[in-house]
């Protein structure tokens, strides 16, 4: 017997425990509804992993999409970070909330053609420029939800690269923009002397830290900014606005400029992960999504704290974001289910304010030189709750 001859989840697990001589009885708890997962989400599937699911806010958000206050729901492992969101949270929303703005950039799938030579190469080049109309109804053919906004090539050598860009509407769209660029690829090859190597060529780019997608953006751009007054940075933070601008340029733009580093952020992903995992993302995009500058300045006494999140393919329709737990995480924020491309925005909006909650407190923590000790009081607290 192998796990191919097993159909039920319980099988699974059953013949996992019997030859490996475990018992899996946390891994046999999930909520109803889960299982089918089994179908959509995951092979061969024999349970689920739970992770601690904490709550930030009240976050007062000013964005093109989401306007109110907002309740985060964060999953993690790691001690302190829900603690230090929320007080980035309560310092954001006593100084009048975050200004969020949004750009739709759309999802990105980069095959790579094999010419014959370089003359060859610019033909086919051309080709896709002159084309792009017929390219956008073969697009629109594959998905009504999905559209074709325009093509950026690269020649190298032998090999052309296109770039093609898709608005997925409410959906993070990886797989709408992968059956669609494999139909245009088809196409490509049957009206041009060209062989498609793969559908997939690494100038999407996709799951992968890249300075193409921070300059000319992935799934979604968003910019977020506050200005905290000096006695909320005092009273809430326990620092001042000098000390975080000094922690800001040496940690954030000099110590990441020194490390290669293409995140100058304090810590970007530990917020994102936290989001995605709560609501049913693709967590592999925390590799572009962690990518992104943030900037401080003193404004007539007063912090004015920005960030920039260059690449954040996310939905909230699709993938995992309809499984039981996930789906009431996207509910209890508002932005369940589609709703012509606002849903994922005013999602991209949240997660950026919650980024800039999260920044401007572990600044802080830095800047007043109690990182270690919040960790170490935070994780005996949740020592002797068990």
């Amino acid at each position: 017997m192998s796990l191919r001859n097993l159909r039920t989840i319980k099988e699974r697990r059953e013949f996992v425990e019997k030859s490996k001589g475990v018992q899996l009885s946390a891994i046999a708890t999930y909520p109803d509804g889960l299982d089918i997962a089994a179908e959509k989400n995951c092979e061969n599937m024999i349970g689920a992993i739970s992770v601690p699911l904490g709550v930030a806010g009240p976050l007062r958000i000013n964005g093109q999409y989401a306007a109110g206050e907002f309740y985060l729901p964060l999953a993690t492992t790691e001690a302190a970070l829900v603690a230090s969101v929320n007080r980035g949270c309560k310092a954001i929303t006593a100084s009048g909330g975050a200004t969020i703005v949004s750009h739709n950039v759309g999802q990105t799938r980069a095959p790579v053609f094999k010419l014959k030579n370089l003359e060859e190469g610019q033909a086919f080049v051309r080709y896709i420029q002159t084309h792009i109309k017929e390219l956008k109804k073969i697009a629109s053919k594959t998905s009504s939800h999905l559209t074709l906004l325009d093509a950026h090539t690269q020649l190298l050598g032998c090999n052309v690269y296109v770039r093609f860009r898709f608005d997925t509407t409410d959906a993070m769209g990886m797989n709408m923009a992968t059956f669609a660029s494999s139909q245009i690829a088809k196409y490509l090859e049957k009206n041009c002397n060209a062989r498609c190597i793969a559908v997939g060529g690494n100038f999407d780019v996709d799951k992968k830290p890249a300075w193409l997608n921070i300059i000319f953006g992935r799934g979604r751009q968003e910019w977020g900014q506050v200005k905290l007054p000096r006695e909320v940075v005092t009273d809430i933070l326990k620092s001042t606005p000098e000390a975080i601008c000094e922690v800001v340029i040496e940690k954030c733009l000099v110590g990441s400029a020194l490390s290669g580093s293409m995140a100058f952020n304090a810590h970007y992903a530990n917020v994102i992960a936290a989001l995605f995992i709560a609501c049913g993302q693709d967590v592999a995009h925390v590799s572009e999504g962690s990518l992104g500058i943030t900037t401080t300045e003193i404004q007539e006494g007063a912090l004015l704290a920005s960030v920039f999140l260059p690449d954040l393919p996310v939905g909230t329709v699709g993938g995992g974001t309809q499984l039981p737990s996930q789906k009431e995480s996207l509910t209890l924020l508002g932005v369940s289910g589609g709703d012509n491309g606002r849903n994922a925005s005013q999602f991209a909006e949240i997660i950026a304010a919650a980024v800039l909650a999260g920044e401007l407190s572990l600044l802080a923590a830095h800047a007043q030189g109690t990182l270690a000790a919040s960790h170490q009081r935070l994780s005996g607290k949740l020592r002797s709750l068990k």
